[in-house]
């Protein structure tokens, strides 16, 4: 039997977990933890301390830069209108057709009253050469549906995007400008390139059998011949 008397190996340390302990204690029980690096893979790299206002507020500095990069380019577009403006040159504004602005028209304000008539009808033929080369695919795509062949087609396109936009700008925008300006130079280019415009609308009427047979165009010829063979596609081929 144990004696009363025997020191208690219990007694060494308080039984109280609410005694204060002294420095000794107060070290880490397994001290090699603390030397352990922490973080993903082993590694002292876990950064939980960035603020994420840090990175909203980058977004909204570039924003902001960038509206502000956007309001200095307007305002500079600006300065140089006026300054074309005010020097008496005038800034021309897309607003032809009207629902898909693509070139500056307007003779009721920019072209004098009394050329303001031929200018019209200048306007006019350019429409008529326009609806014309569109006629020209219509017609040559029955031809072809009646065994015409594709290459008569891929013609007729060529024709229609080219021609729209060269008679254009080669002959109609030259005397608009002529009008405009009274400029005798301009008038020049504009007569010049008219009579260019003048033969090739000669050859689309005639459709003589030089390319394909002449039934790349909407010709009288190419009606004529087509007409025996198929009634449909030679009114249509019939200018």
């Amino acid at each position: 039997m144990q004696r009363h008397d025997d020191p208690n190996p219990f007694d060494e340390e308080p039984v109280n977990p609410f005694a204060k302990q002294s420095d000794s204690s107060s070290k880490p029980r397994f001290p090699g933890l603390s030397s352990l690096p922490f973080g993903f893979g082993n590694r002292n790299d876990a950064t939980d301390d960035i603020p994420l206002g840090s990175v909203n507020g980058s977004k909204g500095k570039d924003l902001a830069s960038w509206e502000a990069d956007l309001k200095r380019r307007e305002q500079d577009i600006k300065r140089r209108e006026e300054a074309l403006t005010s020097a008496g040159v005038p800034v021309e504004e897309k607003n032809w057709p009207p629902f898909f602005p693509i070139i500056h028209h307007d003779i009721a304000k920019e072209i004098p009253i009394h050329a303001q008539r031929l200018q019209y009808l200048a306007f006019a033929s350019w429409l008529g050469i326009c609806l014309c080369l569109g006629w020209n695919i219509i017609a040559v795509v029955v031809c072809w549906i009646k065994g015409g062949g594709v290459k008569i087609f891929l013609l007729a396109c060529i024709y229609a995007l080219l021609g729209v936009p060269l008679s254009y700008v080669l002959w109609y925008r030259p005397l608009y400008r002529a009008m405009r300006t009274d400029s005798a130079v301009k008038f020049g280019w504009f007569f010049l390139l008219y009579m260019i415009h003048i033969g090739f609308c000669i050859i689309a009427a005639i459709a003589p059998p030089i390319v394909f047979h002449g039934k790349s165009l909407t010709g009288i010829l190419a009606a004529i011949d087509t007409f025996s063979d198929h009634a449909l596609v030679g009114v249509s081929n019939n200018p």
